[in-house]
């Protein structure tokens, strides 16, 4: 159980957090200072740094979270499942546990706000574009490693997490561009287009 200095320290962090995510839904990511951020918590500038790079680093805080969390339910999926359909399974219940997760952070509905937000602000939006890259290249050996396969020269791992990928790009602007902001929704809507992408694509490597 973490010590009382420690619990200190994520009490400022996830203060220093949301503040920041707030302002940059309401004011705008490039209209705000980190003296804004740090003004509202009452702490040095200082001190935001010690948490954060930047006020990038900062927006994609939890966005950064969910996607560990994701990649981790990833290599507990059973090991016999088709690698789309470990893709599903993982996107899905990481999206499950999420709610609980975030909100121990910032309100669910903020960090919902704060996707919309990132996806609508361009400096945003080209560091999630190279983030997604990285991920992808990441999620690609994790799949690689699951099949016993080299991700190098095999390109058959590189190829479903793209697939994969251009499915939650996909659902995420249609989820983005409506009126329902809920975990639920961008939940129902992943699943509706996955199940579309299956059929298609899900076969087990592993058949002769």
């Amino acid at each position: 159980m973490p010590g009382l200095r420690e619990r200190k320290k994520q009490r400022t962090r996830d203060a220093l957090l949301r503040a920041a995510l707030e302002l940059f839904t309401t004011k705008g990511f490039e209209e705000t200072t980190v003296d804004e951020i740090t003004e509202i918590v009452e702490v040095s500038q200082r001190t935001f740094f010690r948490y954060f790079a930047n006020k990038e680093e900062a927006a994609f805080a939890v966005q950064e979270m969910v996607e560990a969390r994701f990649v981790q339910s990833l290599r507990e999926r059973p090991a016999e499942e088709a690698p789309l359909v470990a893709l599903r399974g993982a996107i899905l219940g990481a999206w499950e546990a999420m709610g609980q997760s975030i909100e121990e952070v910032v309100p669910v509905e903020l960090h919902m706000s704060t996707y919309q937000m990132i996806e609508s602000t361009p400096s945003l939006l080209a560091a999630h574009l190279r983030r997604s890259m990285e991920a992808e290249d990441e999620i690609a050996r994790v799949i690689a490693e699951r099949e016993g396969l080299d991700v190098d020269s095999d390109p058959r791992p590189r190829v479903a997490v793209a697939a994969f990928s251009g499915v939650m790009r996909v659902t995420g602007r249609l989820w983005g561009a409506g009126e329902d902001t809920s975990v639920e929704s961008i939940r129902e809507l992943t699943e509706q287009y996955l199940d579309h992408l299956g059929p298609a694509l899900a076969g087990n490597w592993r058949t002769p």
